[in-house]
């Protein structure tokens, strides 16, 4: 029982100290770029590859960032972290159907890709319930914007809008175009299998949906604040 017991006291301590050190290394990311994420990692040594380029928020076109938003997460400026009402919808229709919907929000796929590893476990959503909670409490808004647009995964081994602007346009993120950061922002949910030049009709179609997307966002004011 003695012997059990003080394994179970250092079992505690270590869980302890590395739920100390995760907790300080996502304050840290709070200033500094993460250096590497279990995504990246995982395209480099599958053969795919690792092309990235951290650049700040300045240096990426707020059509970019509009982009996304208008793609991925309309209400992003508003929610704590989750978009109830579409998670609910998801729920109800991967009940009926065999073909799992995603409802994920800009901040769970930043926490996902920053401090996880893809899949739909358990353990894993569980996780990125916890991360999501501590970077729209610790990040902020800004900051997540920042860094989602730096490690979501844009192309087959590309990381980063910036990246992805110099692969398929020769230019910044920053000279971005609203219809060239349409195209990458329809690629983000399958890059490997979009993010290929020509774009195919289903780029092109799902860019023109996110076009009319961002005319309907541009005089949202909760918007503004993110765009400057």
């Amino acid at each position: 029982m003695i012997i059990l017991f003080r394994i179970f006291k250092k079992t505690l301590r270590l869980l302890f100290l590395l739920f100390i050190l995760q907790l300080v290394y996502a304050v840290l990311l709070r200033w500094m770029p993460p250096p590497v994420t279990l995504t990246q990692i995982s395209s480099w040594t599958g053969g795919h590859g690792l092309r990235r380029s951290y650049v700040s928020l300045e240096n990426i076109s707020p059509a970019m960032r509009l982009a996304v938003m208008a793609s991925e997460d309309q209400i992003f400026p508003d929610h704590n972290g989750f978009d109830w009402r579409s998670i609910q919808k998801a729920y109800l229709k991967n009940k009926k159907s065999k073909r799992m919907r995603g409802a994920s929000t800009i901040s769970q796929q930043t926490a996902k890709n920053v401090f996880l590893w893809q899949g739909r476990t358990w353990v894993r959503k569980a996780l990125e319930v916890y991360y999501t909670f501590l970077i729209e409490l610790v990040w902020g808004k800004k900051r997540i914007m920042e860094v989602y647009l730096n490690v979501a995964e844009t192309g087959k081994g590309v990381f980063g809008v910036e990246a992805a602007a110099q692969k398929y346009f020769n230019k910044s993120a920053k000279e971005l175009t609203r219809r060239e950061a349409s195209f990458i922002a329809a690629c983000l949910p399958d890059p490997k299998r979009y993010g290929k030049i020509p774009f195919s009709n289903f780029i092109n179609s799902r860019s023109a949906w996110i076009l009319r997307q961002m005319n309907n966002l541009n005089d949202d004011d909760d918007m503004a604040e993110l765009l400057k």
